[in-house]
């Protein structure tokens, strides 16, 4: 059944103390809604159980990306499209700018916003791998004021976040830091485009003397929650690669991750699919340590 209208509440406060105002009253009672692409696709096929919406559309706070000597920070409002256009994200995030493009059409990356992608939690989510490889922090911000914590603990089960009934992500906040690392994304669907992941990788690695001095690898799609393959990692790094570290690899992926059977895939497939996308990364990463 289609909900209807008059089911629902919105209220647009215009700024962010405002909202943060009303999330302090009544905790939990108001969800905000920003770009609304996930919300308004639950909304259209009934099955949008909040009832009372507080938008945070377009607010100033939200929408900027400030660039500091260290490190940058996202507004939770900048959308894809502001994303793919920023040059400081393009020439040093560039898994961020890639991934950006991937999210829906054009008219989806107009609307859709990183805050909303983080906070809605799909583990299919296409920008939550980069976010985990450049070591993200988010700010959080409510009436008792602001706090910090890094990306990689914020999703604590499938859906499910440590952010309060009273609290909104101001800022995604990525460390000036990885613009000499050899990145790759890379993201298997049904088709090529506006399609949701079976399985998708974001990655960093640099060599030194052709050996693995740091490498950082992600997915999406194979657990509840994204995942860092922190096992994988301590497999190869401080190794040369070669073919045998490359298998190891690609097995180490595929029992690291936790796939399910679901409408796009099979488990089985997901894990054959890690473990070959960790092996062509490896492969990328040899090859470009060879040019230098």
């Amino acid at each position: 059944m289609r909900a209807h209208p008059a089911d629902y509440e919105l209220v647009v406060p215009g700024t962010l103390s405002a909202v943060l105002s009303l999330l302090a009253r009544e905790p939990g009672a108001w969800l905000p809604i920003a770009g609304g692409t996930d919300l308004m696709v639950q909304y259209s096929a009934g099955n949008l159980s909040a009832r009372n919406l507080v938008s945070i559309w377009n607010l100033p706070d939200l929408r900027r990306i400030e660039v500091f000597p260290g490190e940058i920070h996202i507004g939770a409002g900048c959308t894809y499209t502001g994303l793919r256009e920023h040059e400081i994200v393009n020439r040093e995030f560039g898994l961020l700018s890639t991934v950006a493009s991937w999210t829906g059409g054009i008219a989806n990356q107009n609307r859709g916003t990183l805050g909303g992608n983080i906070v809605n939690a799909s583990p299919a989510a296409d920008s939550l791998p980069a976010l985990m490889v450049y070591e993200a922090e988010l700010i959080l911000v409510s009436m008792r004021g602001e706090r910090r914590i890094p990306y990689g603990g914020f999703h604590v089960g499938y859906r499910k976040t440590r952010l309060q009934p009273d609290e909104l992500i101001r800022a995604v906040c990525l460390p000036r830091r990885f613009s000499s690392y050899h990145a790759h994304a890379r993201k298997v669907g049904a088709r090529n485009a506006q399609a949701i992941a079976k399985v998708c990788l974001a990655a960093l690695g640099r060599l030194a003397d052709g050996v693995i001095e740091d490498i950082r690898l992600a997915m999406g799609s194979v657990a509840p929650v994204p995942l860092r393959l922190k096992d994988t990692e301590r497999t190869v790094r401080g190794k040369r690669i070669d073919p045998p570290l490359v298998e190891l690899a690609r097995k180490t992926a595929a029992v690291e991750i936790r796939p399910i059977d679901d409408m796009r895939s099979t488990a089985r497939y997901r894990a054959a699919v890690a473990g070959n996308l960790v092996a062509e990364f490896l492969e990328q990463l040899r090859a470009a340590g060879t040019k230098t």
